[in-house]
């Protein structure tokens, strides 16, 4: 299929979270050519990087349908994330990306999934979450859209990541990430500057966090316990 090439700057709003994440994501995978994209869902940021062949990984054939139909990747395929790395060959990728995923998986499950892509990425490990634990229900069956589990910024530091606080102070936000006052398009502003002038170095504080680690073949805290 031909995947379409988009400029993040055409889809999204001035001073939002989808663009300020979108550029973080491009920036952090300029370099890399093979991007596996776990948990893909339909309209995955991913496909704004350009020069690389982008390969999306979903559970929930409905989002692969859609996303096939937007051309957000080169190649999808349909499996669940805890077993991604039974589908590929170890450094197989230059980068896997996981976002908006492990809060999907118990603890346990998204520790698992952070050590198999470790072993299935050659450059670079990117894990975006919420800051903490954010109640969520499914909202039709089959949709793995429930929240169980929460990360924070010293946890994924635990691990090995850089952590970049996004989306402005959590305060902000209600429990889906909505602005929490009105009118939005002033409080946008007013959380992107907060993200700027406070977040991005005080993750602990943001409502979302962009984690990265280089080198996964290095030592990791995840694979020396296992």
């Amino acid at each position: 299929m031909t995947r379409k090439l988009l400029d993040y700057r055409s889809v999204t709003v001035p001073f939002s979270s989808p663009r300020t994440n979108a550029r973080e994501l491009v920036k952090l995978l300029s370099g890399c050519r093979t991007i596996l994209d776990i948990g893909c869902g339909r309209a995955s940021p991913v496909r704004f990087v350009h020069n690389a062949r982008l390969l999306g990984v979903d559970a929930f054939e409905q989002d692969i349908g859609q996303a096939r139909m937007l051309g957000t990747h080169d190649e999808f395929v349909v499996s669940d994330a805890r077993n991604i790395r039974t589908r590929f060959r170890q450094k197989e990728f230059d980068a896997c990306v996981a976002l908006d995923l492990i809060e999907h998986l118990t603890k346990e499950e998204g520790l698992g999934l952070i050590r198999d892509m470790e072993v299935l990425a050659k450059k670079r490990v990117v894990v975006f979450t919420p800051n903490g634990f954010l109640s969520q229900t499914s909202r039709e069956e089959g949709d793995f859209q429930e929240h169980k589990s929460g990360w924070e910024a010293s946890e994924m530091k635990g691990l090995g990541f850089h952590v970049l606080g996004l989306g402005g102070l959590k305060y902000l936000r209600t429990t889906e990430h909505r602005l929490r006052f009105r009118p939005r398009p002033f409080w946008a502003v007013v959380s992107w500057l907060t993200q700027y002038l406070w977040c991005r170095s005080r993750p602990e504080h943001a409502a979302a966090l962009l984690c990265w680690k280089d080198d996964p073949s290095a030592f990791s805290p995840l694979h020396a316990a296992s």
